[in-house]
C-alpha cells in the first residue's frame, strides 16, 4: 500500500468535541502478562528484549515490528510486516501466549468508521503475521469498538479491555472486559463493563501487582491519563489521580506499561497533540513518575502499542571476577582508564608506561545492586559509578545510592563481541565516550551513540 499523508488521529473529531460543555458529551507472573516480567537484569548469556507492532503515523493499514533491549531504542525488525485481508489496523496489542504464539488485536477500521469487530493474528516469530479472524463485538446498538489490549491475569486466564460506544452517543466509550473461553483465543465471554471507570474513559490499560489491578485510563472529556484501583479485574475501581497529576500534559492516550530491569515502571503513551511518542517511569508504585520523555528515533512514526517483553538467549556474555580492559569500538587505539579518580579514554599502547596499564586494568565484579548486573573495580579498590552523569571512581559508602550509581546492564555492542553499559538506576542512559571523557547520557538512538557507547573486554593490559 502506498502512504499517503498522515493518517488523521482517530481522537481529531473528538479534540474538536472538546469544546462542548462536558454536561452535552454524556502485574503478576502468569506466562504473556505484558509487563510482569520479574525485575532483574537478565543473566550473562541472555538478553531482555521488548517487542513493539504499532500502526504508523503515515499509514494506519499495516504495522511495523521494532525491538529493543532497553525498553528505549527501539530498531526496525520488519516494515509492513502485517496488513490485514480488509479494513484496517490500529492500536495493536500483544501478548506471547502459552502455545508458544504471538497474538495481536486490535481496531479494524478508522475512527472516522462504524467498528463493531476488533481484528486478530498470529505469528510464531513476531516478524511473520497471519490474519486469524474479525471479531464481532456482542454489544446491542454498538457503534464503535476500539483499541482492545490484552491482559492476562494471575490465574492464567487472558482477557480483553476494548473501549465500546453506541448509537445513541457513539463518541463516549467505555470500557468492557471480555474473557477468552478457550486456549485458541478464538471464543470469548459476553462482554462486562468495568465498574467504576464509568462512560467517557477510552485507551484502559490494566496490570496486576500482588491482588490490586491498577488501570490507566484516558478521560475523554478532559484529555488526561487517570489512574484507579480495584481488588477485582470488573471493578469496582477507583480513580485516585485525575487532571495532570503525573506531569505527562494533555491530550495523550494509549498508556501501556511494562516493568524494566530495574524494578521501575515504564508509562509509554501517544502524545498525539504534538504528535510525538512519549515515555515515564516510576520508582514508587505510580505515585511519581519521570519528566515525560520522547522516545528516540521512533517518536512521531510510531502510534498506539503494548509491548511484550522477555529473557531470550544469546545475549552478551562477560565473566565476573576477573581482569580485564575496555577497547573503544570506534577508536580501537584508546581504552578505559582511570585518570585522577575520572574515567578518560586515552590511547594506550604496549608502549605506555605500566601505571598507565595498571589505570587501565579492572575487575569485573556481580553488581553491587543487582548480581545480575555488573560492577567495575579499579587497582585502589573503588569502584566506578556515575555522579552528575560523569563516570568516576569512589570508595564504596555501602549506601543503596552508591550500589545502584555504580550497577551496569551489559546489552549488545555495535561489533562481535562488544557491548553496552546501560546505568543500573538511569534506564536508556548509557556509557559513552564524549571528548574522550566517559559520561553517562541518555541514547538519543543513533548509530553514533551506538559505536560511541560499544567497547570491547579485551585482556587486562595490567
Amino acid at each position: 500500500m502506498t502512504a499517503g499523508p498522515p493518517t488523521p488521529s482517530r481522537r481529531t473529531l473528538l479534540r474538536a468535541m472538546a469544546a462542548v460543555p462536558a454536561s452535552a458529551l454524556l502485574l503478576s507472573e502468569a506466562p504473556g502478562l505484558l509487563g510482569a516480567a520479574a525485575a532483574a537484569a537478565p543473566p550473562s548469556g541472555s538478553a531482555t528484549r521488548y517487542t513493539i507492532v504499532p500502526f504508523l503515523n503515515s499509514n494506519d493499514g499495516t504495522v511495523n515490528v521494532y525491538q529493543s533491549d532497553d525498553a528505549t531504542d527501539f530498531r526496525l525488525l520488519k516494515s509492513s510486516a502485517y496488513t490485514p485481508p480488509s479494513n484496517r489496523i490500529r492500536d495493536a496489542s500483544v501478548i506471547r501466549h502459552t502455545d508458544g504464539y504471538y497474538y495481536v488485536t486490535y481496531t479494524t477500521h478508522t475512527w472516522q468508521d462504524t467498528s463493531t469487530t476488533i481484528g486478530f493474528a498470529r505469528s510464531a516469530d513476531r516478524v511473520n503475521w497471519a490474519f486469524l479472524y474479525d471479531y464481532p463485538v456482542p454489544i446491542a446498538n454498538l457503534s464503535r469498538a476500539w483499541a482492545p489490549e490484552f491482559f492476562v491475569d494471575s490465574d492464567g486466564s487472558v482477557n480483553i479491555i476494548v473501549s465500546c460506544s453506541t448509537t445513541n452517543d457513539e463518541w463516549i466509550f467505555t470500557p468492557y472486559l471480555l474473557r477468552a473461553t478457550n486456549s485458541a483465543l478464538t471464543a470469548w465471554s459476553s462482554p462486562v463493563a468495568l465498574s467504576g471507570i464509568g462512560a467517557n474513559h477510552i485507551d484502559t490499560f490494566i496490570v496486576k501487582i500482588g491482588s490490586t489491578y491498577h488501570a490507566f485510563t484516558k478521560n475523554e472529556t478532559t484529555k488526561y491519563i487517570e489512574y484507579g484501583t480495584a481488588s477485582s479485574l470488573t471493578g469496582p475501581y477507583v480513580i485516585s489521580r485525575t487532571g495532570n497529576w503525573a506531569g505527562w500534559g494533555s491530550y495523550r492516550e494509549g498508556p501501556a506499561l511494562i516493568q524494566l530491569d530495574n524494578g521501575a515502571w515504564r508509562l509509554f503513551f501517544d502524545g498525539y497533540g504534538d504528535g510525538r511518542y512519549y515515555y515515564s517511569d516510576s520508582y514508587d508504585t505510580f505515585a511519581t513518575w519521570s519528566a515525560p520523555t520522547a522516545l528516540p528515533a521512533i517518536s512521531g512514526t510510531a502510534r498506539h502499542f503494548t509491548v511484550v517483553k522477555e529473557t531470550v538467549s544469546g545475549g552478551p556474555t562477560l565473566s565476573r571476577n576477573v581482569t580485564r580492559s575496555f577497547q573503544s569500538v570506534n577508536y580501537t587505539t584508546r581504552y578505559w582508564q582511570q585518570q585522577s579518580s575520572l574515567l578518560n579514554l586515552p590511547v594506550v599502547s604496549a608502549s605506555s608506561s605500566s601505571a598507565e596499564k595498571q589505570a587501565s586494568t579492572f575487575t569485573v565484579t556481580a553488581g553491587l545492586a543487582d548480581a545480575g548486573g555488573y560492577s567495575f573495580r579499579d587497582a585502589s579498590g573503588n569502584y566506578l559509578r556515575h555522579w552528575d552523569f560523569r563516570a568516576r571512581f569512589d570508595a564504596n559508602n555501602s549506601t543503596t545510592t552508591f550500589a545502584r550509581d555504580a550497577t551496569f546492564i551489559a546489552r549488545t555492542g555495535t561489533t562481535t563481541g562488544s557491548l553496552r553499559f546501560e546505568s543500573y538506576n538511569y534506564p536508556g542512559y548509557y556509557l559513552r565516550h564524549y571528548g574522550y571523557q566517559l559520561r553517562v547520557e541518555r541514547s538519543d538512538g543513533t548509530d553514533l551513540f551506538r559505536q560511541d557507547s560499544s567497547f570491547l573486554p579485551v585482556g587486562a593490559w595490567g
